[in-house]
């Protein structure tokens, strides 16, 4: 269980990134109030799973996942520019993630 809360906490850190840039400087009020309450979440998520799990895999896994997701959506979103070297890089940050999830 601790695994599936972190990934979807992971999954909300990109939630709250990604808010907080369209907030512009959290000056509009959706923005921020998604920021805010993904943020809350995600870290809710993070803390539950650290009862469980170490706190270096635990959080190099919530990071990469975000760090991978918000990329991803702003490539997507044409926010920033897709590259191969960038999809490589992003594959070693999964691989890394997979990694620690199989060494636990």
């Amino acid at each position: 269980m601790s695994w599936i809360v972190l990934v979807l906490s992971g999954a909300l850190e990109a939630v709250w990134a990604t808010a907080l840039d369209k907030s512009e400087g959290l000056s509009r009020l959706w923005p921020s109030a998604v920021f805010f309450a993904a943020l809350a979440v995600s870290m809710a998520g993070l803390s539950y799973a650290l009862r469980d799990l170490p706190v270096g895999t635990a959080y190099a896994v919530w990071v990469g996942i975000g760090a991978i997701l918000t990329v991803v959506y702003a490539m997507t979103t044409g926010a920033e520019a897709l590259s191969v070297l960038k999809v490589v890089f992003l594959a070693m940050i999964v691989g890394g993630v997979v990694g620690l999830k199989l060494v636990h």
